[in-house]
């Protein structure tokens, strides 16, 4: 059973106890937590405090988490997403923060760690891209499968790994580890994969340990509010279920923290609407001795949009 979920990155302006609650009013069970600065500063003192804190309000809010490590500045303040595991230099710094992202995990409760390739560095050849992320996922492989956390690799557009297929030829460079699997965006299956993403889903779905839900367009690498763009988000649900898919499904709109609380609440809705128009059954929300109740009401009043807003 899908758990529907909100990313971090897309309420950067909000404290984070305001985030959680707010999400968990609307009722959304879980929640894709983005190690950055504005929430939980990997990088700031008193880490694992800090990380038992934030585990106390995801338990009091029932939600469910995944830690995703996509911060565009969180290692370096001029250039964003840098450095990645393709990187020129500093890929060190990259793998260190995959390992504090898997002990985070552990201390959170949760057994996924999202990741990407990171862009290819202009005159790099692929082959050497390619042997620069086998050996930093070598390294994190280690720790991650000693730790029980999966390592859900995202394809991320314009990235060295770019599609499903590249992640699956990855897996079998490194001899198919069971720790490290899929973070499938369903808006990126509408912008850079053949099959329709529905199809997708069907193929790979014994590998999907993570999923993000945006709106896109054909060729176009923009994550827009659902139901703007081309994304059948009733077809990918139902194969999400046909395969058995039980984790988070996590709105992912990072370019949105201006209309965060809003945006909240018409995506439930409109994740809601369109599980139901398939069939597809929803976990709960609420706290586990909770979750056997319908899940709570989103609010009728949110605006569809409202174009006056500031970024």
């Amino acid at each position: 059973m899908i758990t529907l979920a909100y990313g971090t990155n897309g309420f950067a302006d909000h404290r984070l106890a305001d985030c959680l609650a707010l999400l968990a009013d609307l009722g959304y069970g879980g929640v894709a937590l983005t190690l950055d600065h504005m929430h939980l500063d990997p990088a700031a003192p008193d880490l694992a405090r800090r990380t038992a804190h934030v585990a106390r309000l995801l338990d009091r809010h029932g939600l469910d988490v995944v830690v995703e490590t996509g911060a565009r500045y969180v290692l370096d303040p001029r250039r964003k997403h840098e450095p990645t595991l393709v990187s020129d230099a500093g890929r060190e710094r990259r793998v260190d923060l995959l390992r504090t992202a898997v002990r985070v995990a552990q201390d959170l409760g949760s057994d996924v760690v999202h990741l990407w390739s990171g862009v290819l560095p202009p005159g790099t050849a692929p082959g050497t891209g390619h042997e620069r992320l086998r050996a930093g996922l070598e390294e994190v492989l280690t720790l991650a499968d000693a730790a029980g956390v999966v390592l859900a690799f995202e394809p991320e557009p314009g990235m060295l790994v770019e599609r499903v297929d590249d992640v699956l030829r990855l897996r079998g460079d490194l001899g198919d580890p069971a720790a490290l699997r899929l973070t499938l965006d369903v808006g990126h299956l509408t912008c850079v994969e053949d099959e329709p993403g529905a199809d997708v889903v069907r193929r790979v779905g014994d590998l999907v340990a993570h999923v993000q839900v945006d709106d896109m367009v054909r060729g176009v690498h923009e994550h827009l509010e659902l139901g703007t763009g081309e994304v059948d988000l009733p077809a990918v649900l139902a194969a999400l279920h046909q395969v058995g898919y039980d984790g988070l499904a996590s709105v992912e709109l990072p370019r949105h923290s201006h209309a965060a609380a809003r945006l909240a609440a018409t995506s439930i809705r409109a994740l809601r609407d369109a599980a139901t128009s398939v069939g597809v059954p929803v976990r709960p929300a609420g706290p586990p001795a909770e979750r056997s109740g319908p899940p709570a009401p989103v609010p009728a009043d949110a605006p569809a949009r409202e174009p006056q807003e500031s970024r």
